[in-house]
């Protein structure tokens, strides 16, 4: 009996004398939790009435991309600032404060990399891709994919030694991480070469640019369009919708065609192999006659030639002139249905033919006695 009445008088003092401390520590936390919440709906509602009124970009960037870090960031910065009004323990608010520290750190680098996305929705809305002449954009778009991972990177890791260094048991590995990146860098070379080597030939695309973002390739025997440029690789969509993956290394050792390296123009051949007696004055007229009625020719070029003469056959060149890759695909390959079915339907002798003569058609000599041969 005495200990229960021990333990009922133990606990009517810490409700007497705690709870009441407890009751009003709870409500500032959260009181602050809920002034940070309103902050962020008011800021944001402002933006989107603002944003439906007089749109642009960056403030659309900023409703999507900044959405849920400052759902975060905003109650935290709202709760370390009432933090020294918490009615707790010294110790106890010494660990509630490191806590609260290290998760608005993460909360602010979460909307660093919030910033980062938005600069990119801008870019991205402002300069489109879906154009014929998307040259500067294209160049745009590479170093934006680069720089954007680059930065990224910087921000976590910086984040991770602050975090580090908040902690004094510690904090020599965070303050070392900072300090010795040079030593490191050089470990990390010997044993990753060919990573860095990835990461370097990677500034060197993005800057020097051999290859963009939609860029028209020819690699690896295979045509497609550069779709992702990464820190360490790129990925080129193939026509028939696979992927070919390729280390960045790749670009800066190895041959390869770009096809929309300086201009998205280009020309398309055709080839045709016909009889000797194929009407090369007709087939002009007819080629532009048709070039004409299709509008993936852009009008620039247009001639048929005579380029090789082979052993039963001349080869005829056709070169047309589109506005881009796809385009001057498609239109060779309707010029050759065109152009095969006029010589079918008008001169179907000019296609190619095989000739041979039989033992009775071979010509006869004159029989010559071998005394006169001989003389």
């Amino acid at each position: 009996m005495e200990f229960l009445n021990e333990l009922v008088s133990d606990m009517n003092h810490l409700v007497r004398d705690h709870l009441p401390l407890i009751l009003q520590g709870l409500g500032i936390i959260i009181g602050a939790l809920l002034i940070g919440g309103f902050v962020k709906w008011l800021l944001f509602r402002f933006l989107a009435i603002y944003n439906r009124r007089f749109p642009r970009y960056w403030i659309a960037g900023v409703l999507q991309c900044l959405d849920r870090p400052l759902f975060y960031f905003l109650p935290l910065l709202v709760l370390s600032m009432v933090l020294p009004v918490v009615p707790l323990r010294p110790d106890a608010l010494e660990v509630f404060r490191r806590v609260v520290e290290i998760a608005l750190t993460c909360a602010f680098a979460w909307t660093l990399i919030g910033c980062v996305y938005v600069v990119q929705y801008r870019i991205r809305h402002k300069y489109q891709l879906d154009k014929a002449d998307n040259f500067k954009e294209r160049k745009l778009y590479t170093q934006l994919q680069f720089v954007k991972r680059v930065v990224i990177i910087t921000i976590v890791f910086f984040t991770v030694c602050l975090i580090l260094m908040s902690f004094p048991t510690v904090r020599k590995i965070g303050t070392g991480l900072v300090t010795s990146a040079g030593i490191a860098g050089v470990i990390l070379g010997f044993a990753a070469q060919r990573s860095i080597g990835n990461l370097l030939a990677g500034f060197q695309i993005a800057f020097t640019q051999p290859i963009r973002i939609d860029d028209v390739l020819v690699v690896e025997n295979e045509w497609g369009k550069v779709e992702e440029i990464t820190l360490t690789y790129v990925v080129v969509r193939i026509w028939d919708q696979r992927r070919l993956i390729l280390p960045l290394n790749y670009f800066i050792e190895k041959p390869f065609q770009n096809w929309t390296r300086t201009s998205v123009e280009l020309l398309g051949t055709v080839f045709i192999y016909l009889d000797y007696t194929a009407p090369l004055e007709e087939m002009r007229k007819e080629l532009n006659r048709l070039l004409p009625q299709n509008h993936l020719w852009d009008g620039r070029v247009g001639i048929l030639q005579v380029t090789d003469f082979k052993e039963r056959t001349m080869e005829v060149r056709i070169l047309v002139s589109a506005a881009d890759s796809s385009s001057a695909f498609d239109l060779r390959c309707w010029v050759r249905e065109k152009m095969i079915t006029f010589l079918q339907q008008n001169y179907p002798e000019s296609l190619p033919v095989t000739r041979t003569a039989g033992p009775s058609e071979s010509p006869k000599l004159p029989f010559v006695p071998m005394e006169e041969a001989v003389t």
